[in-house]
């Protein structure tokens, strides 16, 4: 690997546009690791994050030092209904229902563990550490994956592309723990991270059918919801304040 291009001027503006789009990107993993790992007793929830975050930077330097076989994956597989479907296409697909699955799943679980606590009843079962780092793994695979076709699509640098994504990752490891605990202290923030990524899943499945859907549309759609959420996070604080 050439060191010596991360000095030059093309170089750096591309190091630093390529690791601003990756902690975009990350954010999304954040959440989903940030929902799994609240789930688990609260001695155990920083290991697993950190356990979560090394695995996505595991699998996204495989990918990058296997940049052949990913752009392999663009090469057409099969024909269906006059469609042509690339292993790039089946991997966004599988990304995007297992998201979409999970996310209601985790809708599902918290809504009747609300009902049961209403009622007197204890629903809540910690989850188990090895079942939680394997989901993290599932979903880590496909936001890696669509994280280094970002870094494809930026640069042919390898030194570049790896050096941006330690980057993003080492910032999603010190501020996983912030954001796990916020979203863990605002119950509607919660379900609405979740339907977030009902959205990524329904965009990923759209992607690997291969309808575009500008990600602009989406940022749009996340900064209004949470803008709306902040406003109303702070309306109820100042109505507690004002009854005490």
């Amino acid at each position: 690997m050439d060191y010596s291009v991360l000095f030059t001027m093309d170089g750096l503006i591309a190091f630093l546009t390529l690791s601003l789009l990756e902690i975009v990107l990350g954010i999304d993993n954040i959440i989903f690791i940030s929902i799994l790992t609240n789930k688990l007793p609260e001695d155990t929830r920083p290991r697993a994050r950190f356990a979560g975050i090394a695995l996505a930077l595991i699998f996204r330097i495989i990918m990058l030092l296997g940049i052949t076989w990913i752009i392999g994956l663009t090469a057409p597989l099969f024909e269906l209904f006059s469609m042509v479907f690339t292993g790039r296409d089946l991997v966004l697909l599988a990304g995007g229902l297992f998201l979409i699955a999970k996310s209601t799943s985790e809708i599902h679980h918290k809504m009747e563990s609300e009902e049961g606590e209403e009622q007197g009843k204890t629903t809540k079962v910690p989850g188990s550490f090895i079942s939680s780092i394997v989901q993290i793994g599932l979903v880590d695979i496909v936001f890696s994956f669509d994280s280094i076709l970002t870094a494809i699509g930026m640069t042919e640098e390898i030194v570049i592309m790896i050096l941006a994504v330690i980057v993003s990752l080492g910032v999603m490891l010190v501020f996983a723990g912030r954001i796990a605990s916020f979203i863990e202290k605002h119950p509607t923030l919660q379900v609405l991270a979740l339907s977030f990524l009902i959205l990524i899943g329904v965009v990923l499945i759209a992607e690997g059918l291969h309808q575009h859907i500008s990600k602009g549309y989406i940022y749009f759609a996340v900064a209004f919801s949470l803008t709306v959420e902040a406003v109303n996070i702070r309306v109820l604080k100042s109505q507690k304040s004002v009854k005490s």
